[in-house]
Formats: C-alpha cells, sequence, structure tokens
C-alpha cells in the first residue's frame, strides 16, 4: 500500500500544474533538443544526443513519480486546524531558548516542504518535536549541532 501524502490544497495545485508543465512543455523541449541532437548523425560520439536523452528519462521518472503521488494524496482539512495544539496545517512562532531567535514555520506534508520558505514537515526533527505541543510549552529536538529547545509562541492558521 502506498503512504499517504498529506497536502494543503495549495501544494497540491502546486503539484497540479508541475504535472502539466513537464507534461506539456518540458516533454516538447526535450523531444526538440533529441530531434536537433539526431541531426548531428553519429550517435555514438553525440554528447548532445546523450544529454537530451537524460534530461527526457529525468522528465518521464517526475510524471511517474507526481501521478504515483497524486493517486495517495489526502487534502489537509485546513478548516479543522485547531490553535490548541500544533498540527499538520499550523503555523508555529517559536524562540531558540539558546540565541533568542524566533521563527514562524508552517508544519506541512514532506512532499512540500521547503525550509527556505519556512515550511518544515511533520516527519523532520522540529516538526515531529512540534506536534501535538500547545502554546508556553517548550520542546527538545535533537539536531545535528545538538540539543535545540524551543519554547512554543503562537499557534495559528
Amino acid at each position: 500500500m502506498a503512504k499517504q501524502i498529506v497536502l494543503t490544497a495549495e501544494g497540491l495545485h502546486k503539484l497540479e500544474q508541475e504535472l502539466e508543465e513537464l507534461k506539456t512543455v518540458r516533454r516538447k523541449d526535450v523531444s526538440e533538443k533529441i530531434k536537433v541532437a539526431l541531426s548531428f548523425g553519429d550517435l555514438s560520439e553525440n554528447s548532445e544526443y546523450d544529454e537530451a536523452k537524460n534530461e527526457q528519462a529525468i522528465v518521464e521518472a517526475r510524471i511517474v513519480e507526481i501521478e504515483q503521488m497524486l493517486k495517495s494524496v489526502t487534502i489537509l482539512d485546513e478548516s479543522g486546524i485547531t490553535t490548541d495544539a500544533v498540527s499538520v496545517g499550523s503555523v508555529v512562532t517559536v524562540r531558540n531558548q539558546k540565541n533568542g531567535r524566533v521563527d514562524t514555520y508552517k508544519i506541512v506534508g514532506s512532499t512540500e516542504a521547503s525550509p527556505r520558505d519556512k515550511r518544515i514537515s511533520d516527519e523532520s526533527p522540529v516538526g515531529k518535536a512540534l506536534l501535538g505541543r500547545g502554546i508556553n510549552e517548550s520542546v527538545d529536538v535533537e539536531t545535528p549541532m545538538g540539543i535545540v529547545t524551543y519554547d512554543i509562541l503562537e499557534i495559528g492558521k
């Protein structure tokens, strides 16, 4: 059985857009590159052809991956998110006890995670530690740089 993938409506939309882009634009681009490379003749020493075929394999693999993911997607019911405890879909503001830094993260499924955009996975060490916790609670998170303690300051939607 495939692993259930939890996505926000926004995450589902992005995934569907990526799939559409891959099927309608990238496939055509790669096909054109292959055609051009074939026109150069001898395929045994044709690096353009090899590169285009590799790109085609990557595009096709991503298409299959997204289609498989879409078969086992569960859309997060954001209306059911409470501010009592951290859950997938919550927006959490935390303070690092060691350095005082305050950050706000959105807890999302692993497919939507983007640490650069402050979207952390419910499967990440920080995400796991925060799940189910409430405001004014502290959580210890084991990180590559040692244990970090965060204070939960705010939980939103």
